[in-house]
């Protein structure tokens, strides 16, 4: 840009924009930083809350100021050319996740041999959200259908176990792909009847599925314990158990092999089990998107009335993609009950529907490595933000907005390889 050409700096813009970032700090800042509970009553902080103010205000006049640079005015551009869609790479491109992943499996593989209890614990729950990213990814990322109650099949998967071992005394081993299949149950028997609605229609109603599983695994205490919860138990393979003692008639695998008790062995195996069962379900999630039934997801997705136009039925694409996402999460849930030893309807609440819908949104709309991604950074980070446990939700609502400022399509956007025509065919 040649020096006749800039456009001189407005301050009075940058003053007005200053004002308007102030007033809207005061009125989110203001109830969270304002004001401090104490028993019934509440304590005013106006220090506070005007330090949190002033130091939004002088950050945004700083940034309205550069933004009308030159620099200023090509990253705005940037923001604004966001590419949509998905991108299409050349027909001889040659990932490189063909070398990160496997250098990331021989990683993970030797990863619980130096990891302490607490780590391998923090990434179990990763893992947890990574099969429960993927699972919604396929509802909401490919068939593009808003699923606020996705918990419910997570529960169903957990609560699967512990009813599944107190009644029938059914293990870990069964209840697994019991869990899978008694979900996909429930996603079909739910997605039948209102996947014929649209957006916000179909929103409102799964979430209200979600809360009735919810309300009658804290009601029904006869049978699921209500708000008391219920006790899972530890996994055992082939008889071993690894818990200090044997309560199932199995052998504890510390008195098998001549050693100390350590409790960080029932993880480590849990982390074996769950990391083999998110390879599968990430190359059964890989192969289903270029298989026909993931085409036409994404035909769904961008266009309903042509996919219908197409030929395709509509609802059965539908109820396709809810089936499998809730198989997803059933596995997921088992893996959370047997990993916490104990389940209870607060697990299983709301908020848990939208961190995972966050997973989605902001890893990619139907993108694998960037819902992988995700996953970790947002059961990680509250981890890693425990000294800042007041702002850790406040925290979180800026990391949303400010990634659907930077990426609207998500981290990683979808990709496809191109294909070139056969010979003797014309373009």
């Amino acid at each position: 840009m040649s020096a006749a050409n800039k456009k001189p700096i407005d301050i009075k813009k940058s003053l007005v924009d200053t004002v308007l970032a102030g007033l809207m700090s005061l009125i989110v800042f203001g109830p969270v930083v304002g004001v401090v509970l104490d028993g019934y009553g509440f304590n005013l902080q106006p220090a506070r809350l005007a330090w949190m103010v002033g130091a939004v205000m002088v950050g945004r006049l700083f940034l309205s100021l550069f933004m009308q640079t030159e620099r200023g005015v090509k990253i705005q551009s940037s923001f604004e050319t966001t590419g949509s869609g998905v991108h299409v790479l050349p027909p001889n491109y040659k990932s490189r996740l063909r070398y990160i992943i496997p250098f990331f499996i021989v990683v993970a593989l030797i990863f619980p041999v130096f990891a302490d209890q607490y780590v391998l614990t923090v990434v179990i729950l990763g893992l947890i959200y990574v099969l429960l990213g993927l699972g919604l990814n396929i509802v909401v990322g490919l068939a593009g259908l808003l699923d606020l109650g996705y918990v419910a099949f997570y529960a169903i998967g957990a609560y699967g176990l512990a009813l599944g071992y107190h009644y029938l005394g059914l293990g870990f081993w069964t209840v697994l792909p019991l869990s899978a299949l008694l979900a996909a149950l429930a996603g079909c028997i739910l997605g039948f009847p209102v996947l014929r609605m649209h957006g916000d229609y179909l929103a409102i109603v799964t979430l209200g599925f979600g809360e009735i599983i919810r309300l009658i695994l804290t009601n029904w205490l006869s049978f699921t314990g209500g708000p008391n919860g219920m006790p899972v138990p530890a996994p055992t393979f082939f008889g071993i158990e690894f818990g200090r003692f044997a309560r199932d008639g199995g052998t504890p695998i510390h008195q098998l092999l001549g050693i100390d008790y350590n409790p960080t062995f029932k993880y480590m195996f849990i982390y074996a089990v769950l990391f083999v069962v998110v390879l599968l379900v990430l190359y059964v999630k890989h192969r289903l998107t270029r298989m026909p039934v993931g085409r036409a997801w994404e035909a769904l997705r961008e266009d309903e009335i042509a996919c219908r136009a197409m030929g395709l039925n509509h609802v059965l694409v539908k109820l396709s993609a809810f089936t499998l996402g809730a198989s997803t999460a059933g596995l997921a849930g088992v893996f959370f009950g047997t990993y916490q030893g104990f389940v209870n309807p607060t697990s299983f609440t709301f908020y848990e529907s939208a961190l995972i819908l966050a997973i989605v949104v902001l890893g990619g709309m139907g993108s694998t490595v960037g819902v992988v991604i995700a996953a970790f950074v947002l059961t990680v980070t509250p981890e890693l933000l425990r000294s800042f446990a007041e702002y850790r939700v406040l925290l979180f609502g800026i990391l949303m907005v400010v990634m659907m400022i930077w990426k609207p399509r998500g981290l990683i956007r979808i990709s496809r390889t191109g294909v070139l025509p056969r010979k003797g065919v014309a373009p």
